[in-house]
Order: C-alpha cells, then structure tokens, then sequence
C-alpha cells in the first residue's frame, strides 16, 4: 500500500512542477488528461477564468460507442477524437497539452495522437 502512495505523490509532484509552467488561457487553453485504472478523462480548461469548456471521458454517459467493449488504448483514441471534435465545434483549435504527471506513452500518447489526426493544433 505504501508503495502505490508513493507512487501517486510521484506523480502530484510531477503533475505541480508541469503546472508551474503549462497555463491555459482564452487564446490557447490547456488540454488537461487525468487516468484511472478503469476511466480516462480529457478536459479543456481556461485556466484564467477557471472554467472547462470542453470534455469527454469513458465514464460519460453512452460511451463505449455502438455499446462494444474496448481496450484501455483504443478508447483513450475514442476520447482524443470526441474531445477534438468537441474543441473544434467550440471554434478552438490550438491548445497546450497538460499530460498530468504521467509518462507520454500507452493511453495517454495515443489519446493525444488522436486529437491531433482530427485537427487540434499542440
């Protein structure tokens, strides 16, 4: 148990030193990922009026689509393209990607790479 609390406040460490630098504003707001052992989630935030404009997750409601089971990597494709596509109708295309604090690889590289195949400008 220790071990998976060190684990997390690893990644709040990382997670608060990305944070320093990364802000999201009007012009460009910040393309934040968070992931669970289950869920991923993808919100674009407005860091300068602290609202979320845009957002999509696994948990929300009618996803998977077509009721199918996918695997952890494919859905995180599928919340890249519906946050994309959510970005775009909202009339933003360019944001800066806050990866939280975890790795850019597996579900969170291809949740970006997905985004930016549908036209969100990092």
């Amino acid at each position: 148990m220790a071990q998976v609390q060190a684990k997390r406040a690893a990644r709040e460490r990382r997670h608060q030193r990305v944070r320093k630098v990364v802000q999201g504003t009007a012009v460009r707001p910040r393309l934040c990922v968070f992931k669970s052992l289950r869920h991923i989630y993808a919100q674009i935030i407005n860091d300068e009026e602290g609202r979320t404009l845009v957002a999509a997750s696994t948990a929300s409601k009618g996803f998977p689509p077509a009721g199918e089971r996918l695997k952890k990597t494919e859905a995180a494709k599928v919340v890249g393209t519906l946050v994309a596509d959510r970005a775009l109708a909202a009339k933003i295309e360019t944001v800066v990607f806050d990866r939280g604090g975890y790795p850019f690889h597996g579900r969170i590289k291809a949740l970006a790479t997905a985004a930016r195949d549908r036209g969100l400008k990092f």
